[in-house]
């Protein structure tokens, strides 16, 4: 049995079957035989059943945000936002996807077409994440259900009641059960569900589990999407608005708690603001609260996963044993679940974990830095390449320097940001493929190529 645990108080909360070697293969061949007659149905009929599930979102927020607070922990007010803004990318969705794969002549001369079409590449493998499940899942299985595919869900485990919604909201809204089918269980589902022939494997969580899918179907030569984890940098120029600045980089770093692929995870500050900001970033940390998930007035809630609070202590140690100085939080609350203080970091320096193992949790380190160039030399010494962002007036010197630094996803003034409408990709151990956008619709498409000459 799978045990869903409360991370407020470590309570169990349910208890589920885990899928099985035998029902991971049932759930593969249905989701194979339905596929066909899923992709023979008009895109019309596919667009009303994705409106139909969006209204049922409207409908039952409350319900579904109160799951979601319960077993990821996310505070409520935050859960409501997370599902509230997922309407929007469906609603670009549900826009996009037939334009972008109207199929399109591209050549016609002395008898001879030329044509693009685009077909579905078949059973998607969705291995989504805990951290916003209604967001990183809904990236790959809205597109995937319109573009005609059929999808194998694995909802992350510390998820696992949010997935079971999911999928029973879809079915309600007229997707068929086998055409979208909800897994239960940890890694060794997972494991289950690659050995299948699957079309499409597109995976959320961290480098080490993504290298190893990497490896586990390379040989098939099938589409992979691994969006992987970050160590995000912001750079801070001197001409801000310091107490803009340090509010916006604040909610960007502890906002879902730290845990976010994209949260500001380093902050490099111009030396002539270094104490102006620190001090406002201090005051704007020390202001959110703490408390009950449940509560519409928390800001910060629980750790999802045990082990992260391990994790956050390890760094703090090893970042104080190299120099740095805690101004703010630090430690675990003693309380039950798993609950880690509010951490702001100075005196860092790239020989501390906290500089360059992601963090995944309400911890920040803040970096004085000279000018510019030395800041792009620290924003680029990492493995990750998820976003970047740079503070400043002037919109030609953040050109400038996002351009020099290797990310997937740039920010001016603003930072931990997903717009449906860009596509959301990532350098290094951050990830390969993508999703959103129309290069997001596309992804689960194969282009075929047609040459027509007439008699």
């Amino acid at each position: 049995m799978l045990q869903i645990l409360a991370p407020a108080t470590g309570a169990v909360i349910a208890e589920l079957p885990q899928d099985t070697h035998e029902s991971v293969l049932a759930r593969y061949l249905a989701a194979r035989a339905a596929q066909p007659p899923w992709a023979a149905a008009t895109l019309a009929h596919r667009l009303e059943c994705l409106r139909r599930f969006r209204t049922s979102l409207v409908r039952d927020i409350d319900k579904l945000a109160a799951i979601l607070t319960s077993e990821v922990g996310k505070p409520i007010k935050q859960a409501r936002n997370e599902i509230n803004g997922l309407l929007g990318r469906i609603d670009f969705f549900l826009a996009a996807t037939q334009p972008t794969l109207e199929p399109r002549q591209v050549f016609d001369q002395d008898g001879m077409r030329e044509r693009i079409e685009h077909e579905p590449l078949g059973v998607i493998a969705n291995i989504s994440a805990w951290n916003y499940p209604y967001f990183v899942g809904s990236n790959v299985f809205v597109p995937a259900l319109l573009a005609g595919n059929s999808v194998l869900y694995k909802p992350s485990e510390y998820a696992t009641l949010t997935g079971i919604e999911i999928g029973n909201l879809l079915h309600a809204a007229g997707v068929p059960q086998d055409v979208f089918t909800v897994l239960v269980g940890g890694g060794r589902v997972g494991i289950e569900l690659l050995k299948h022939a699957v079309d499409g494997v597109f995976f959320t969580g961290s480098y080490n589990t993504g290298a190893k899918i990497a490896q586990a179907v390379g040989a098939r030569l099938g589409r992979l999407q691994l969006e992987l984890g970050g160590k995000d940098p912001t750079y801070v120029c001197e001409d801000v608005d310091v107490a803009v600045a340090a509010a916006s980089l604040a909610d960007g770093a502890m906002y879902n708690t730290g845990q976010s692929c994209c949260s500001v995870e380093r902050i490099y500050v111009q030396e002539q603001i270094y104490d102006a900001f620190v001090d406002a970033f201090v005051a704007e940390v020390a202001s959110l609260k703490v408390g009950d998930p449940c509560s519409d007035d928390s800001y910060i809630g629980p750790l999802t996963r045990a082990a992260q609070v391990k994790v956050l202590e390890m760094q703090v140690a090893d970042a104080l044993a190299k120099g740095a100085r805690v101004l703010i939080g630090g430690h675990r609350i003693e309380r039950p679940g798993n609950w880690f203080e509010p951490t702001v970091l100075v005196n860092v320096d790239h020989a501390m974990d906290v500089m360059r193992e992601e963090s995944f949790g309400p911890i920040i380190g803040i970096q004085k830095v000279a000018d510019d160039d030395a800041a792009v030399k620290l924003m680029n010494d990492t493995q990750y390449g998820l976003t970047a962002g740079v503070y400043t007036r002037d919109e030609a010197r953040a050109k400038r320097i996002l351009a020099q630094v290797r990310a997937g996803s740039v920010y001016w003034n603003c930072c931990d940001r997903v717009s449906p409408r860009l596509p959301w990709s990532g350098v290094g151990h951050s990830g390969v493929g993508l999703t959103l956008s129309t290069y997001g619709i596309e992804a689960f498409t194969r282009p075929k190529a047609w040459h027509l000459r007439a008699p």
